[in-house]
């Protein structure tokens, strides 16, 4: 199954108890991490630094007619996270703007999606930046105010513990005299992996 495919499949009968954009953004991020594994790159509960019952957890809440097939990872234990996962997963867990369980299921995700080597909002399977955005700002509030001059989230995130830390993140005065201004701040253009992956399975079988 493509990326879409499994995004249709959990989608399906959602729960209407579950806030609708929620609902996506879970879909979005269970979907590509589902067809990593299927594809043979690492485990889903690798993909997404959740352990089994918790994933199995989450998609019985949001998904629930999925639930027999998410059973199957309970007792599954995600990887060990890096040291850097840890920091990012921490710093979004304190920045949580409700402090909920599903916020903190979110940032786990976002702190292993983050190891992707694409632009965040399509390694999180969303459709643009824009929809990041959203999530990230009614999630991680007190977090996301604070990208005030629209800094790539992903150095921006990284900038900020860092800064918290009292590192130095780069050498530049400022970022208006740096060389490489586009590297934190340029576009972050592109295509969704979710519809990326369903052209190339459609080309292939042409």
């Amino acid at each position: 199954m493509q990326p879409a495919d499994i995004y249709t499949w959990l989608t399906a009968r959602p729960n209407l108890g579950c806030d609708g954009f929620d609902s996506h953004v879970a879909a979005c991020i269970i979907s590509l991490a589902l067809w990593e594994s299927e594809t043979g790159r690492l485990r889903v509960t690798d993909a997404l630094g959740l352990d089994g019952d918790v994933l199995a957890d989450l998609a019985t809440e949001m998904f629930p007619h999925t639930a027999a097939v998410f059973a199957r990872l309970r007792g599954e234990a995600a990887s060990a996270p890096p040291e850097d996962e840890v920091c990012l997963r921490d710093l979004l867990r304190r920045s949580a703007t409700e402090g909920s369980r599903f916020q903190f299921i979110l940032a786990d995700m976002v702190a292993r999606r983050c190891l992707r080597p694409n632009h965040l909002w399509q390694d999180l399977g969303l459709r643009n930046r824009r929809e990041l955005g959203w999530m990230l700002m009614r999630h991680f509030e007190p977090l996301a105010s604070r990208n005030r001059a629209d800094m790539k989230w992903k150095k921006f995130f990284y900038r900020t513990i860092c800064r918290d830390d009292g590192y130095m993140l780069c050498a530049a005065p400022s970022c208006a005299e740096c060389d490489d201004f586009d590297n934190c701040f340029g576009e972050e253009t592109g295509e969704s992996l979710l519809a990326a992956a369903r052209r190339t399975a459609d080309r292939a079988a042409a």
